[in-house]
């Protein structure tokens, strides 16, 4: 029988960006809370280690935080996180760039001129500005989707504020944005094949492909979002951003229990109570705010005939998207870019946009490796010279479009049967280092050490990442905002009193942004109105034992 431990006001499950920033609101109003993670550090994917070698400080999975400072935990917290120790690197010129397999480079600039100003196309360059401006005209609205909960009234109410703003035409234009691919969008809106180029394989980010319903109003919003907050990482690597949190938490009296797996979640009386965690039971007064999957939360932590048997099903269905794999590369020195522009920006595609980009998610989703795997380059040195040796240089590789359990190598090289081995991950990432050094020539000379982590390892190291998957779920558009994680459960309150649900798997999806624990915070701690203190003090008036 499990002991019984304490009560908080709110226990929060699980420690990623989403976990951190709802503990950390809700100890800033004064509750009590207990953070519970599984794993035996915080973080979820927020890390960094010495991966390769000694002095190579590797951000392990996620790197840039470019939603995270824009957004409204950020505002919330951000003085405070300082007080702590966070501190970014970031540019001010070269943001990102593309480069084809036949050497054609594309490079955004964090001036939107300065990027327009590179496309060959006169008409290009100034649509390219007026899809910026239309957007930073309807902040308000699309800011609402983006970063509040979606219900049917505050649908109704933002889709009035288009309207109010733009007229019937211009509110259906941003319905067709939102019901286009991000290669239908470029196709229409551009000429040339520059914006394509460059921001197409920045959907994958968004857990979309090229052919993904909504990119058209995705790439508006992550060009917009980037050109305004840049891409920032973390001072000394991604790993002194959990420090810091762990560092406020504990100031504002958070109890954290790390290597502490949640079995059940309580409920009495169709209220959440507690969970059970480590052979204890824990007690929550107030509230229990999970950051897990909609199976796992549904079909595992619940007792059984918690929610409908509805809800229940629609969480068997809830989809998951492609694996991922990274890649760690220790360097003797600097790349020598062909192109010696791409030495000075942080974030790079090896891609030739919505064509090979699109092919290669194509062939991640039907178990196969890529031939031609779009390699998403960090070179986080570049902002932070700190994170590696001097003289020396480290490449973070990224790529989103990798099968969980792969069945076959398009390019017919690799032995793939099923499932990732040592010597498969080392084959494939020779493919990949091949691919980027076609555009640094002598690259391979300058390897010292590589670390490989395949989506296996991932889902090893992180229980939300189901598949390999590290967004939390396909952001397809009929999974996504109002229908996300759930149509009968698409709000961060869930059918159970007293239970949230947030993470990457609830809106607004992926990213480092840490929405979702703010929403949830936000909503616990707001002033209730007189009606429901009078209904929920009524209530407890009806609980209450009569006199004897």
């Amino acid at each position: 029988m499990a002991d019984t431990a304490g009560t908080a006001d709110a226990i929060v499950i699980g420690s990623g960006v989403n976990g951190l920033v709802a503990a950390a609101e809700l100890a800033g109003a004064g509750w009590s809370v207990t953070l519970v993670e599984a794993n035996t550090r915080l973080g979820g994917f927020i890390a960094s280690d010495e991966r390769t070698l000694p002095g190579y400080v590797h951000d392990t999975f996620s790197s840039w935080h470019p939603l995270f400072v824009s957004g409204p935990a950020h505002a919330a917290l951000g003085e405070d996180l300082r007080r702590h120790g966070l501190a970014y690197r970031n540019t001010d010129g070269p943001l990102t760039a593309s480069v084809a397999d036949d050497g054609r480079v594309v490079v955004a600039d964090r001036d939107p001129e300065a990027t327009a100003a590179g496309f060959a196309d006169a008409e290009d360059r100034r649509r390219y500005l007026a899809a910026l401006d239309r957007l930073a005209g309807n902040a308000g609205p699309i800011g609402a989707l983006m970063g509040s909960e979606i219900t049917a009234s505050a649908l109704l109410r933002n889709g009035g504020g288009l309207v109010r703003g733009l007229g019937r035409a211009g509110a259906e234009a941003w319905l067709r944005d939102l019901a286009s691919s991000g290669r239908a969008w470029c196709r229409r809106e551009f000429t040339g094949p520059e914006v394509d180029h460059l921001w197409a394989p920045w959907l994958l980010h968004a857990g979309l492909s090229p052919d993904h319903a909504s990119g058209g109003f995705m790439i508006p919003v992550l060009a917009s979002t980037m050109h305004g907050a840049g891409l920032p990482v973390v001072e000394g690597g991604a790993g002194r951003f959990v420090a810091a949190f762990e560092s406020l938490l504990r100031s504002r009296g958070v109890e954290i229990l790390t290597g502490t797996p949640v079995d059940l979640i309580t409920v009495e009386g169709g209220r959440a109570t507690g969970v059970v965690a480590g052979g204890r039971t824990l007690r929550a007064a107030r509230a229990v705010v999970a950051s897990v999957t909609p199976n796992a939360l549904y079909g595992r932590l619940l007792p059984p005939g918690s929610v409908s048997r509805a809800v229940v099903r629609e969480a068997r269905g809830f989809r998951y998207g492609r694996g991922e794999m990274q890649i760690h590369v220790a360097l003797s020195g600097p790349p020598d870019w062909r192109d010696d522009r791409l030495a000075r920006v942080p974030l790079l595609h090896v891609s030739d946009g919505s064509a090979s980009t699109g092919i290669a998610c194509a062939q991640a989703e039907a178990g196969l490796l890529p031939d031609r795997p779009t390699v998403v380059v960090g070179q986080q040195d570049v902002l932070d010279p700190s994170r590696v040796p001097e003289g020396a240089a480290a490449l973070w590789f990224q790529l989103q479009e990798t099968p969980f359990a792969p069945a076959g190598d398009a390019a017919g090289e690799l032995d793939a049967a099923g499932a990732w081995t040592p010597e498969l991950a080392r084959g494939y990432a020779a493919r990949v280092l091949d691919r980027v050094a076609k555009h640094a020539p002598g690259l391979h000379e300058k390897v010292l050490a590589i670390d490989v982590i395949t989506p296996a390892d991932l889902a090893a190291s992180n229980p939300n990442a189901e598949f390999g998957d590290p967004y939390g779920g396909s952001a397809e558009l009929d999974q996504n905002f109002f229908w996300r994680p759930l149509p009968g459960a698409r709000h961060h309150r869930t059918p159970v009193r007293g239970l949230w649900h947030i993470g990457a798997s609830t809106h607004p999806g992926a990213g480092l942004g840490g929405v979702s624990g703010h929403l949830a915070a936000q909503a616990l701690t707001a002033p209730r109105p007189a009606a429901a203190r009078v209904r929920g003090a009524a209530a407890r008036l009806g609980r209450r034992r009569p006199l004897r």
